[in-house]
Order: structure tokens, then sequence, then C-alpha cells
């Protein structure tokens, strides 16, 4: 790791933000690489102990991020228990909300909760949540979860949309819903993310559960996307190095 020739004092294990500037590169999905070069100030010291659940440091801010909007609600309702989801409800629980609910449609991807419920949509019968928060980037199911929200409820879209989001809109209409798109993370929620995992406060155990060797990529790749046991696929570059 170099980081314009500055060093990082006392930094044996670094996060590195990823960046839209590498050449011939597309970084939409994530990526690793046994060499890089960047400037000093992207660079984050993080805990050795961490092991490769450093590299959900993003994801986490991210998260951060869709909560901590402006004038924005805590989720009652997460769509999708995958790695975004589960730390959404994890800073849920630690911002002293109410406990959300959170629906999974994969009964491999129920287990693991952490101070919250876990349920397929099927199972609930509440009509009036105030704040739902999607981390599954679902594109079809927007109708569905309007009609489970009360008047002037908030539905957060976190997730990442490859397709155009439409919904009918007289069920939207009578409930005078709100919409928030959340951005990507910003540099203050990497300090706040950082403050609770170097205090022990966030968890990232149980988020990465699989790894490959940067030879087998290809295999990996089609593994992250086709094996809902899956959540969080992470490349090894220690050999080829």
């Amino acid at each position: 790791m170099h980081a314009s020739a500055v060093l990082i004092e006392g930094a044996k294990n670094v996060f590195v933000p990823g960046s839209s500037g590498f050449r011939e590169a597309k970084g939409l999905f994530g990526g690793s690489a046994s060499y890089l070069v960047t400037s000093a100030d992207r660079v984050r010291k993080i805990n050795p102990a961490l092991g490769d659940s450093g590299t959900l440091f993003a994801l986490a801010a991210t998260a951060r991020h869709a909560l901590a909007g402006f004038d924005a609600r805590l989720p009652e309702l997460i769509i999708g228990h995958g790695v975004l989801g589960r730390l959404l409800a994890r800073l849920t629980v630690i911002a002293g909300g109410k406990p959300p609910t959170v629906w999974e449609v994969d009964e491999n991807r129920m287990a693991g909760a952490q101070g919250y419920q876990v349920i397929h949509p099927d199972q609930d019968t509440k009509r009036d949540y105030q704040s739902i928060y999607d981390a599954s980037g679902c594109t079809d199911l927007l109708d569905q979860w309007i009609q489970r929200c009360g008047r002037g409820a908030e539905i957060v879209l976190a997730g990442f949309y490859s397709e155009r989001i439409n919904f009918a809109f007289p069920h939207a209409f009578m409930r005078e819903m709100k919409f928030r798109v959340a951005a990507e993370w910003s540099a203050d929620d990497m300090t706040a993310i950082t403050a609770l995992i170097d205090e022990g406060i966030l968890s990232l155990d149980g988020l990465v559960t699989h790894r490959a060797k940067a030879a087998d990529a290809k295999r990996a790749y089609v593994q992250a996307f086709e094996d809902p046991t899956c959540y969080k696929m992470v490349l090894d570059w220690e050999a080829l190095n």
C-alpha cells in the first residue's frame, strides 16, 4: 500500500474507499487488488483484528448515511436481510430505535438477527408503517410496500436499482407518501462508523460469509451473485503477491 509517499503511522491494516479513477477497471460491484496507490487523506486505519470484515466499512457507512439523512426517521420495516439490511437493523438498534421488523423471502437469509425479528412478508399483518427502508434493490415491489404504509409515511430507497422504478399513484396519493433516495456515504459517515466499530458498539460479525483466491475470481463472482447463502464474498490476493 502506498499513500502518496506519506506514511500512515502505525497502520498495517487500512481501508481504502472505492474510486472511479482506475483505468480499464469497473468498480461498480467493488473489487480488490494486490497493489494500490492513493492519497493519504483517503486512507483509514482499521483494527487488524477485524480481518476481512474491514472490507465492509463503506457499506456500513452507506447504511449510516441512509439513517442519518435530513429529517430522517429510523426504520420500522427493512426490506431484505442481506448485508446492507443487517447493518441498517443493527444501527437502528444501536441508535435506540424500536427494533425494526425485517422482511426476507429466502429462508437461507433469515438467520443472524441481532436484537430484531426477521419474518416472511406473508407473516406480517401490519399496515400502518411510518418508515420503510428498502435494502433489497427490488424495483417491482414498491406498490406492495406502499400498501403497508400509514398516512404520511416515508419509504427510503437505500439499495441499488438497475431498472426504472414505477408505482401506482393513487395509493401513494391517498397516504400522502414521502420517498427518499439515500446517496453514497460521506466523510462524516465514515468517521462515525469507524468510531462505532473501534469502540465495539457496531459488530461486523457474520457478514463476510465466503472467501476465494483472487485467481478464482470468475467463479467467486458467479457465486456472489447467484448463491443466496453468500452474503459477502472477499477475494484473497495474498497468494499472488
